[in-house]
């Protein structure tokens, strides 16, 4: 079997949530996360560090889902910068993993 690359953010917090999409809008950073059907903004918590002019972001699961849908689904997730601390007009790095969504697309 192929051996498995891990990312600088997976090696330094591998309990990181991977997410399908980060979206940063003017009131708020959203998340889209992998959901069983149960999965809430409460599940998450973030941890937001400071080293100089660079801010760096993070999200993890406080409670699993354990809720069973018939397919992979996923939910969005949204944080305003003020829940966060930080300023909607500076640049601060996701640390999270990005993974393709593979499910099936719902129609708008």
């Amino acid at each position: 079997a192929p051996s498995r690359v891990l990312t600088t953010a997976q090696v330094a917090h591998p309990e990181l949530e991977a997410v399908y999409s980060a979206v940063a809008g003017r009131e708020a950073l959203t998340l889209e996360v992998s959901s069983g059907g149960c999965t809430q903004k409460a599940d998450f918590a973030f941890y937001v560090e400071r080293s100089g002019e660079v801010v760096t972001l993070s999200f993890a699961r406080k409670r699993l889902d354990t809720c069973r849908s018939l397919v992979a689904a996923k939910t969005a997730i949204s944080f305003t910068w003020a829940e966060l601390g930080l300023e909607p007009h500076r640049p601060v790095f996701l640390l999270n993993p990005l993974t393709p969504w593979m499910g099936l697309e719902r129609p708008s």
